[in-house]
């Protein structure tokens, strides 16, 4: 395989699938390609019952710099229908998904990591949402998922500007949860921290995201889940018994968030 390529890369390691956006020569920015192959990626990493976490990321020293304009020869609406049919399928995977920024994380690439359940970023990169200086109209399901994160005016600022900001104001905004230092912080951080959401019950996890994603009417189904599938029984037998508890509980999918 060229890795020079514009491609996505994927592998599983101990419950963990690493999603590396893959295009060198451009920062990572998506091709249309891209786009059209990630909701398919997801999908089948979704099905893979080993697959207990999900950590998306960029090649080398940045994240992704957004869209390839040059290869995105559909028209502007068309364009952003791939992207937002991407970003919707990165925030309905169904087990936890976090996003490891390095560099650039702009356009596109902040609508990813926007999708994301949680971001953790190396000092020094820089998150901008840039779609007024193409005139674009950003996707109302992008926006309300920036407002949800860092507020109506932190949104307003990034869309009405453009403007690149770094990882202090980031963090203390709400963009990104967590911020390590240069060299292997990042990396040693999110596998540290990706192994133990894998560790943990995906019983919880998937009912705390479609809950924190805004359903209502799930209560009575995940009651019933949790009546059947024996995590509770584990977790309170190991917490006894003073070890580590071996969930069991599998999901393959979550119902639509909106």
């Amino acid at each position: 395989m060229d890795r020079t390529e514009p491609q996505l890369l994927s592998s599983v390691d101990g419950g963990v699938a690493t999603v590396v956006i893959s295009h060198p020569a451009k920062r990572n920015a998506m091709t249309a390609a891209m786009w059209r192959s990630l909701p398919e990626l997801l999908e089948r990493l979704a099905a893979d019952p080993a697959v207990r976490v999900l950590v998306l990321t960029g090649a080398g020293d940045t994240f992704c710099a957004g869209a390839d304009i040059s290869t995105l020869r559909e028209s502007a609406g068309e364009a952003q229908a791939l992207a937002v049919a991407a970003e919707e399928a990165l925030a309905a995977f169904p087990r936890p998904t976090l996003a490891a920024v390095r560099g650039f994380c702009v356009g596109g690439g902040s609508q990813l990591a926007a999708a994301c359940d949680l971001r953790f970023a190396q000092e020094g990169a820089l998150f901008g949402v840039t779609p007024a200086k193409l005139g674009i109209v950003y996707p109302s399901s992008s926006t309300r998922r920036l407002v949800s994160l860092v507020g109506p005016a932190t949104a307003k600022h990034l869309l009405f500007s453009g403007e690149l900001i770094g990882t202090e104001r980031a963090l203390r905004t709400g963009l990104v949860d967590e911020v390590l230092p240069d060299g292997d912080g990042l990396d040693g951080r999110v596998a540290a921290y990706a192994g133990v959401l894998a560790s943990r019950s995906q019983l919880t996890q998937a009912s705390a995201k479609e809950f924190a994603a805004g359903r209502r009417d799930r209560d009575a189904y995940w009651t019933g889940e949790a009546r059947s599938s024996g995590d509770t029984a584990e977790g309170v037998a190991a917490f006894l018994e003073r070890r580590e508890p071996k969930f069991t509980y599998t999901t393959g999918g979550v119902g639509p968030t909106g």
